[in-house]
């Protein structure tokens, strides 16, 4: 981390300039919604560590209430670190392992309220909203009871910080000895080794009630703080930057409204002139955890993993742009806005399960080969921008970097300035093909919903060491044929089966771009695709509604299915059965 102080402009809110803050890195960070610390620490090693992630957010690891809803890790009973995602030793571990594996961690930190009702919490620990009593709290540490009105979020900023967030008993963050308990649960994090913090309903308190917390907090930590701000509140989240990073929700709603709704040329020139925070300030998403299911700034507007292709544009764009520290979102699948999380374990025998019940948006190659753009074109700014004046635009990140972007329904072929020194790149966001970049200049065919990426550190020369589009192992776009094979395939009227995987030729996981199969031996369906030679796949077969992706939708069940392509020109079968 380094050890920059983002308190330059705390002098004006009269706060102390001793907060133990840093900035962040560069980069981008991921936040591994709901998984238990021992896939977290996994993860780290086997996929975030080797492809350049900087830090991982993990959900809150203190007790919390019982329950299925993911919610419930929201409404803190004491802060014992035991979790549904693990104790103690297994969280200690996590951060360890992940840290070795150069990944920073960064916790969800609940501390302006405690859990509502009565009952016994995740570590066996009773509490009572109704007496306000915790093992850590009494009636003495808490606001007086007072609710918000809707109204309330734009006319009255002291009913926001002081009255409870939908019910929830709301702590006296200004008190002495609330401060202190809460600092301690932080050291205790960060003498684990935890590295940073998210701060939630951080405009549910007083920026001075948050510094008085932090400025207890003994080692340095990258703080960022959960302010929902879309305009016209009475708490808006410039107040707060003078103490850490800010998440900024109005790039979400922008960036899922042009993806669904505008045309992409309207994104020259996307960030503080559209009315968001300084870059430097904030922590920007296509997506949250909140958002995705229609909570806290959410909306018809935002693009999640159910928009399939676009999504992956989204993110390919938002890794590219030079703005924010971005976050990438990992979710597992849901169908209501309360829905917990899977209850099988991410990991199985060594290997993630990703693509039904665990989504790992992450883990779509288009996604996870953009971070390493985003950590080489760090400091470089906009240049080269061409648009057609619709939904196909590029740009150039200094001489580091290129990408292209087609949302439209026809190729993207044209010859590009790139700024990129001459030699032969891998494209990192598409088919891991190979093109070569002359006199600055590139010829790209860019297919419809795909995109393009090229980078200095991702030639085709020598080892680039990313893994981008192939795992490493594909030679130059060269490709082999894959007949997949799905057996057991019965299906309903309208329905048929797919295959989708873990490369962009099977839809990144995907049943929106999945590929359909043939039922010429039905139940057996089957189907030859050409995909990268040489490359490790996973895969499995879905059965979905022939006119909506989402409708009908079974996975085969158990592992993914495995097979390594053949060198180029050659045939391979692999087969699955439901």
């Amino acid at each position: 981390m380094i050890s920059l102080s983002r308190l330059a402009t705390g002098a004006a809110l009269g706060l102390a300039l001793t907060l133990p803050t840093q900035q962040a890195e560069a980069g981008a960070f991921v936040h591994l919604f709901e998984w238990k610390w021992s896939d977290v620490a996994q993860e780290c090693e086997n996929f975030l560590g080797p492809k350049g992630f900087s830090a991982v957010q993990v959900s809150p690891p203190q007790e919390h209430i019982q329950g299925s809803a993911w919610w419930t890790r929201y409404q803190p009973v004491s802060y014992q670190l035991n979790s549904r995602s693990g104790d103690a030793s297994a969280f200690a571990d996590m951060v360890q392992r992940c840290n070795a594996a150069g990944v920073d961690v960064y916790a969800d930190a609940v501390i302006n309220h405690m859990a509502n009702g009565s009952g016994t919490g995740t570590a066996g620990s009773a509490y009572s909203s109704t007496s306000l009593s915790y093992p850590i709290y009494s009636s003495n540490d808490f606001h007086t009871p007072c609710g918000i009105n809707p109204e309330d979020y734009g006319t009255d900023a002291w009913r926001v910080r002081n009255c409870q967030l939908v019910g929830l008993p709301d702590l006296n963050t200004s008190d002495n000895y609330v401060q202190n308990t809460i600092a301690g649960y932080l050291n205790q994090l960060t003498a684990l080794g935890v590295k940073g913090i998210r701060i939630d309903a951080a405009k549910h308190m007083s920026p001075s009630d948050i510094s008085g917390i932090l400025n207890r907090v003994n080692n340095p930590l990258y703080v960022f703080q959960e302010v929902i701000d879309l305009g016209g509140e009475a708490v808006s989240a410039g107040e707060y930057t003078g103490l850490s990073d800010v998440t900024e929700f109005r790039y979400s709603a922008a960036i899922g409204d042009v993806f669904k709704n505008q045309r992409l040329a309207n994104l020259n020139g996307f960030g503080e002139s559209w009315g968001f925070l300084a870059g430097g300030d904030a922590v920007v998403f296509t997506d949250n955890h909140d958002n995705q299911r229609g909570h806290g700034a959410g909306g018809s507007n935002i693009v999640t993993y159910k928009d399939g292709g676009l999504y992956n544009l989204a993110n390919v764009f938002m890794l590219a742009w030079p703005y924010g520290y971005p976050k990438v979102m990992s979710s597992y699948s849901f169908s209501d806005g309360d829905q917990g999380p899977p209850a099988q374990a991410v990991y199985q025998n060594g290997s993630p399960q990703c693509g039904s019940a665990w989504i790992c948006e992450h883990r779509w190659d288009s996604i996870a080969n953009m971070v390493a753009f985003r950590n080489v074109t760090d400091g470089s700014g906009v240049s080269h921008w061409w648009d057609n004046g619709n939904n196909q635009i590029a740009f150039s990140r200094g001489n580091k970097g290129f990408v292209a972007i087609n949302r439209e329904g026809g190729t993207l072929a044209r010859t590009f300035s790139t700024g990129l020194p001459d030699g032969n790149y891998r494209n990192v966001a598409g088919d891991g093909s190979c093109v070569t970049v002359q006199g600055g200049q590139v010829s790209l065919s860019v297919a419809p919903m795909e995109a393009a990426a090229l980078h200095v550190s991702a030639d085709c020369d020598g080892d680039d060491g990313s893994d981008e589009g192939n795992n490493g192992n594909g030679s130059d776009g060269e490709q082999a044929s894959v007949t997949f094979q799905c057996s057991n395939g019965t299906t309903d009227w309208g329905q048929s089966v797919y295959v989708t995987g873990n490369h962009a030729s099977l839809g990144n996981w995907s049943p929106a771009n999945a590929l359909k199969l043939d039922p010429g031996n039905y139940p057996t369906w089957s189907g030859s695709f050409d995909m990268p030679a040489n490359t490790q796949v996973e895969w499995k077969c879905i059965k979905r509604s022939e006119s909506d992706p989402d409708a009908q939708l079974v996975w085969q069940s158990g592992a993914n299915n495995q097979v390594q392509t053949g060198a180029a020109g050659s045939s391979i079968s692999s087969s699955g059965s439901f």
